[in-house]
């Protein structure tokens, strides 16, 4: 990184050629540098990694060294996303059954959104968040982890799995507006290019549901083959289709965005989850988890591109805002692995992180969770 330069401070007494005009262009510079600050548009580059076993983790992306994360008594977090400006990061909490809010620049969380039993994925558009729950996850009430629930009888009509839920989370109140009934145990959220249509990954049905956005509307249910549990889920660039892991199919499909008719059924290693686009569209990233392979593909043919050997459970994955590096989080190696880009070759491993969940930048860049 480039220092910025520097020359020795002078004083009117010591310095008689500077001119008061000059000291108002630098008191207006340093001005001018405090404000940026203060909107974040000074701000380095970061990545936000949640980890269940240790909260978020902070990395600057210049230096690709461990920051001081923020301390949180939401605990266990999975999904996470960061608000447009960049201010606030939104984590859902699998333990403690809600949303922290975390002020970026002040390094801490500012509140706690009651969500639900288990929350796992979170996504923001607009003025809104949308996070997955799951009602009928059996386990313990938020606020007390592990808290065994009572047993039921068999052969009652509470036996059939409740469907998940998405809460929508007002973000001027911080309080949840609605929520929109789901299939059974959503993974993904993905949002229409035109911001108009939500569509939503249901693992445990084996469907893709599709919603209009603004009032949680079911518009339509698509069905999966049987026993593929879809988990990922991204629109390309262009708003035209959207692709879809199927984790126990290792295949992920293309949809055509107008009818959801499948235009292709595209073979992976085993357990593909999260998946995207890059920027321009030219390639497909799948992470094929249980492969421990980052698959690259051609993003008009799908042919296979490239095979990167990665960690274990790497689920997510994230772009560096330039879209020099591939940030991956791997979760059973409890390591962030960063690879180039382009060659594919691995740059440097950041480690301590146990059980990383998910990877989000500021300035927003493209990735298996978030998006520009």
């Amino acid at each position: 990184m480039t220092s910025p330069s520097t020359s020795p401070s002078t004083s009117p007494s010591t310095s008689p050629s500077t001119s008061p005009s000059t000291s108002r262009c630098a008191a207006a510079l340093l001005g001018l540098a405090a404000v940026l600050a203060g909107t974040g548009q000074a701000r380095a580059a970061q990545a936000f990694v949640s980890t269940e076993g240790a909260g978020i983790a902070v990395i600057d992306l210049e230096r690709m060294e461990r920051l001081p994360g923020p301390a949180t008594a939401g605990k266990g977090p999975r999904g996470l996303a960061l608000t447009a400006d960049g201010k606030y990061l939104l984590t859902a909490n699998k333990e403690t059954g809600d949303m922290s809010v975390i002020d970026v620049a002040a390094g801490k969380e500012v509140r706690r959104v009651p969500i639900g039993q288990n929350p796992e994925f979170v996504r923001v558009a607009g003025g809104e968040a949308f996070v997955t729950f799951e009602p009928g996850e059996r386990a313990g009430p938020p606020g007390k982890p592990g808290a065994p629930t009572p047993p039921r009888e068999t052969g009652k009509s509470d036996d059939k799995p409740l469907p998940a839920e998405i809460a929508v989370v007002d973000l001027r109140t911080w309080r949840v507006a609605r929520t929109i009934r789901s299939g059974l145990e959503t993974e993904g959220i993905e949002f229409s290019r035109d911001g108009r249509l939500m569509l939503v990954t249901n693992e445990g049905d084996d469907t893709v549901t599709v919603y209009e956005k603004a009032s949680g509307r079911q518009l339509q249910r698509l069905p999966m083959p049987a026993g593929s549990r879809p988990r990922g889920i991204r629109a390309s660039p262009d708003g035209s289709r959207y692709v879809v892991t199927l984790e126990s199919a290792n295949a992920f499909l293309v949809l055509a965005a107008d009818d959801y008719r499948v235009l292709r059924t595209v073979p992976t290693r085993t357990g593909p989850y999260g998946i995207t686009f890059d920027r321009s569209g030219a390639r497909v990233f799948v992470a094929a988890s249980r492969a421990d392979t980052l698959q690259v593909f051609d993003g008009q043919s799908y042919a296979p591109l490239a095979d990167i050997a990665v960690g274990k459970r790497c689920w997510h994955f994230s772009f560096t805002p330039d879209d020099a590096r591939l940030l991956v989080a791997c979760g059973r190696s409890n390591a962030v692995q960063v690879f180039d880009a382009r060659t594919y070759q691995p740059v440097q491993q950041i480690d301590g992180l146990p059980l990383a969940w998910g990877v989000v930048t500021y300035p927003k860049s493209v990735g298996s969770i978030d998006a520009p």
